[in-house]
């Protein structure tokens, strides 16, 4: 088959003709289908269900060294939940905090914290400098875009590619002293599903910094989200030590995709230097947090093989869906030409690259025919996509039946979106 690219004018005008009687078809079944964020579908969700039944009315709410998880106390958490998350992370469990239902929560406490009184080793608080920015990976996850413009931290997009950002770009921007931090997701990004190599987080971690406060935010949200394969990246809190730069990253992840979001577990690391300059901020804050919840999650796993053993399962199950988005893309788009798209080994999306300036048009077509997408923009800074290209596609909620159907609509609409961009 030609590709779109080698088709004649009047070729172009028979395909568009086709494609607009198949989407008519679909517009008139009046689907209501939803590819647009990365939620766990109901079958994940029952995986996690024995849960609620580790605690009842007759349960022993002490860990094993007594901590009562029914009162106040133990600011940084449960002392045997930050050993089950801290084996998790691969550090100790005095460099591991662990908080609420919400690692983003987490984060945006972080950032906002340093933004009014500093982290540790600051002159100032960042919100006292001009016009303190972060590095932010493109496409990458909008929720950190989010937190950085509700705070009025100013956004500079650097390019992912499937092994990490641009270091070149990286190291000339952390020149600047209001360079003040940077948002990383190591492995299985969000949403492009790479993994950072070994090189770049070396790089990351031994890079020289104009602002001695500089600060990684290390959302390894998807570091057990492994679908095909499991792919190691390094230690960074390690690397960083032996880099010279112990207290240059906060690790953050969470139970979220693991067990039940909104309801999971908030976990956080960093050098022991930052978690007791953190503890005596977050006393501002907070008296405790939900034990309770912690102590649940500690018996339910066991320990953190039981956190693997339990994300095979969830492997098995989202391995179908990710199969189903693409085979629909390697049988309807690559023969014609008209995008391109990451493989990821896991996490919980696909990235698809339309030809520029179609990302729109092909979100605004699935919108129409009742498939309902992340818009447009949302993988970059203020929603400024500057090809127009970047989609993400969430395949984890739907049953694979509905999101066959769902990868029709959208494959229709990226053809249409092409097609309709040559003839113009």
């Amino acid at each position: 088959m030609n590709k779109y690219q080698d088709f004649t004018r009047e070729e172009l005008q028979q395909e568009k003709e086709l494609l607009m009687k198949k989407y008519k078809e679909y517009q008139d079944l009046h689907l209501n289908l939803n590819m647009a964020r990365g939620k766990p579908g109901a079958d994940q969700l029952a995986l996690s269900m024995p849960m609620l039944d580790v605690l009842n009315s007759s349960s022993d709410c002490r860990d094993k060294y007594g901590t009562d998880a029914r009162n106040y106390g133990e600011l940084l958490g449960l002392r045997e939940a930050r050993e089950l998350f801290a084996d998790l992370m691969g550090i100790s469990w005095e460099e591991t905090v662990v908080v609420g239902s919400s690692s983003l929560t987490f984060m945006y406490d972080c950032v906002s914290r340093a933004m009014l009184q500093g982290v540790l080793g600051s002159e100032k608080p960042w919100c006292r400098y001009d016009k303190p920015k972060f590095i932010c990976p493109v496409p990458g996850y909008d929720r950190h875009f989010t937190i950085c413009e509700s705070l009025g931290i100013e956004m500079i997009p650097v390019e992912l590619n499937e092994e990490g950002p641009d270091m070149d770009a990286v190291r000339e921007l952390v020149k600047d002293e209001s360079v003040k931090g940077m948002w990383c997701v190591p492995k299985y990004t969000n949403p492009l599903g790479g993994c950072y190599s070994d090189d770049v987080v070396r790089a990351l971690a031994s890079m020289e910094t104009a602002a001695k406060d500089f600060r990684i935010f290390w959302d390894n949200a998807y570091c057990v989200h492994y679908i095909y394969k499991d792919v190691p990246v390094l230690n960074m809190l390690e690397e960083c030590r032996k880099a010279g730069h112990p207290d240059r990253v906060f690790l953050f992840g969470s139970t979220s995709k693991i067990t039940f979001p909104g309801a999971g577990v908030g976990f956080f690391g960093a050098s022991r230097a930052n978690v007791e300059f953190m503890k005596k901020q977050i006393n501002a804050e907070a008296i405790s947090w939900d034990k309770m919840n912690m102590l649940r999650h500690v018996r339910f796993f066991g320990s953190a093989q039981g956190i693997l053993d339990l994300m095979d399962k969830h492997a098995q199950l989202l391995r179908p869906k990710f199969d189903a988005v693409l085979d629909a893309l390697e049988e309807e788009i690559s023969p014609r030409g008209c995008g391109r798209w990451v493989s990821p080994a896991g996490g919980y999306f696909i990235t698809f690259m339309a030809p520029d300036g179609c990302a729109a048009r092909i979100n605004a077509l699935c919108k129409e025919a009742g498939v309902v997408m992340t818009g447009p923009g949302a993988t970059h800074p203020y929603h400024n996509d500057p090809k127009d290209s970047v989609l993400r596609i969430a395949p984890s909620f739907p049953p694979v039946d509905e999101l066959q159907k769902a990868m029709e609509v959208f494959c229709v609409a990226v053809r249409l979106a092409a097609v309709e961009k040559l003839l113009a």
